[in-house]
């Protein structure tokens, strides 16, 4: 757990379906059409869970997880902080914790798919651009 004057970081295994639901929307992921009853399940079977709760507001002001086999690798997908929370080092912590966590399971190759302009952010966290690979997205057709 990372604990700072202004927030908290912690790895869950559950949490507030609701509080998930607005991060989900807030980072422009979520389909209307899903079930949020699935979050909970999103949660647990993720490697790692991590959110970050703004003491004083007692918000849930983001969230991050890893999807990992638990021995090899690791990826770090739906990093969100609230807008209204954004710059206080939330973001920094949520990933600092899914490091610290593949590290404790000596997972040390550490991926993550990043947003046009969030370079130098992940930068200052360790991470570098992958040369010579192209993220792929499947969008139809067989398999």
């Amino acid at each position: 757990m990372n604990q700072d004057e202004e927030f908290i970081v912690k790895i869950v295994r559950e949490w507030d379906q609701q509080s998930l639901l607005t991060l989900f929307r807030a980072g422009g992921w979520w389909r209307e059409e899903w079930d949020p009853a699935h979050i909970p399940d999103l949660v647990r079977a993720s490697f790692a869970f991590a959110v970050a709760i703004h003491v004083a507001d007692r918000v849930t002001a983001g969230m991050g997880r890893l999807i990992s086999d638990g021995t090899s690798d690791a990826y770090i997908q739906d990093l969100v902080i609230l807008q209204e929370y954004r710059g206080r080092g939330i973001g920094a912590g949520i990933v600092r914790a899914l490091v610290d966590h593949c590290m404790s399971h000596n997972i040390t190759w550490m991926a993550l798919i990043a947003e046009p302009g969030t370079e130098d952010f992940y930068g200052t966290l360790g991470f570098s651009r992958m040369n010579g690979y192209v993220p792929m997205l499947f969008t139809g057709g067989s398999p």
